[in-house]
């Protein structure tokens, strides 16, 4: 699992998450056809394995 916030980032990018909004140190993030938001902590060079695994899990992915 990526712990670096701005290749995390990347990788929703990549998957077709969109950002869409800003609060505070957080960047929220929408997908087209994917249900819900996805909220990464950025920047951040040391993300928690627990927020991490909490990223993929709202992205869908499989960790």
């Amino acid at each position: 699992m990526e712990r670096n916030s701005g290749k995390l980032i990347r990788m929703l990018e990549a998957d077709g998450w969109e950002h869409v909004s800003t609060k505070g140190s957080h960047w929220q993030f929408k997908h087209s056809t994917k249900s819900g938001r996805v909220t990464v902590p950025h920047p951040r060079k040391d993300i928690p394995r627990a927020t991490v695994a909490s990223v993929y899990r709202q992205a869908g992915w499989n960790n």
